[in-house]
């Protein structure tokens, strides 16, 4: 019998479940398949794939989830490539993409591999080759997906890698991408005089960082490999949910408590995304208000203290 890993060996190990991350895992699952015939007659160039990100990636969908998507092409970039981005919102058919205008784009694998670290490397381009690589799913296209994320890895990996040492050119750009978010989080609550921060808040304190720590865990754990060995062992990494890529690290290090500790939060946390009135209410809250503890008592124990800790958090940085 194989043996169980992810999320699903971590419960297996410790005893516990992880209600909220499981349902969401089902709505994916069911979603996916249905957003994958409703694609299934769509006109596409052979080099390209039709990708959803955010929570679609990391299989955390829920009935609030966006359809975050991008139109990846393999070859060089031409005015009539096929699909066009309204072709495929209109396939789709779900909730609009957010409007920092990362996703719902035509995106040339050229541009994402070969800007690597040059100046025309912008904040958007880092992005979508780093969501790509991290939390990326094909509705269609998934030879050239798969063919995509390998070239992205493997030109990392040309960067004078050596054998049982983590792939240091992935790894500083995987940490640029961390400070990017961070930055990107405050300039945004700036412009928008604080409107939102309660969910974006939440959202950088646990998917963002959980997304970054999915990333982070296996190229450091590349030192078990030789330099030959990495790209095999990343794209397999690459291709779970990043919340597995932690819960092995858990399991495998036999830190089980610590794993169940961090899961049952994040558990809590989709639990709320999930939750329509509590979602609306952590849109709304603002980071004066989330210093009152009436103000936050309807998202329970969990809430309270999370947004408590960020509140001061925050206030500390002024």
């Amino acid at each position: 019998m194989p043996e169980v890993r992810g999320v699903a060996g971590l419960e297996a190990a410790a005893g516990v479940r992880f209600s909220s991350i499981g349902a969401a895992r089902d709505l994916t699952e069911r979603s996916l398949v249905e957003r994958q015939k409703r694609v299934a007659t769509l006109e596409a160039d052979r080099d390209a794939t039709v990708v959803l990100m955010g929570s679609w990636g990391r299989s955390e969908v829920t009935s609030e989830s966006d359809d975050d998507f991008m139109v990846v092409f393999e070859g060089p970039s031409r005015k009539d490539a096929c699909p066009t981005i309204d072709v495929v919102a209109e396939l789709l058919g779900g909730r609009a993409p957010g409007s920092e205008e990362i996703f719902g784009k035509q995106v040339w694998l050229d541009d994402l591999r070969g800007k690597i670290g040059r100046d025309e490397d912008s904040n958007a381009n880092l992005t979508r080759r780093m969501l790509f690589v991290l939390e990326s799913v094909p509705v269609c296209g998934d030879a050239t997906h798969a063919r995509a994320l390998m070239g992205l890895l493997t030109g990392y990996l040309e960067a004078n890698v050596k054998d049982h040492r983590p792939p240091r050119f992935l790894l500083n750009d995987l940490i640029r991408y961390w400070r990017t978010i961070a930055v990107d989080f405050e300039s945004k609550m700036r412009d928008r005089r604080g409107e939102g921060w309660g969910l974006r808040n939440a959202k950088l304190r646990l998917s963002r960082k959980a997304l970054f720590a999915g990333g982070l865990l296996p190229v450091l754990e590349c030192y078990r490999y030789a330099s030959d060995e990495m790209a095999s062992y990343l794209g397999e990494r690459m291709s779970v949910p990043p919340l597995d890529r932690i819960a092995d690290v858990f399991v495998d290090h036999r830190a089980l408590d610590a794993g169940v500790r961090s899961l049952s939060s994040y558990d809590e946390f989709l639990a709320i995304l999930g939750d329509g009135d509590k979602r609306r209410q952590l849109t709304e809250l603002g980071v004066d208000a989330a210093a009152k503890p009436r103000s936050t008592v309807r998202l329970g124990w969990w809430g309270r203290r999370r947004l408590r800790s960020a509140w001061e958090a925050d206030c500390g940085h002024r």
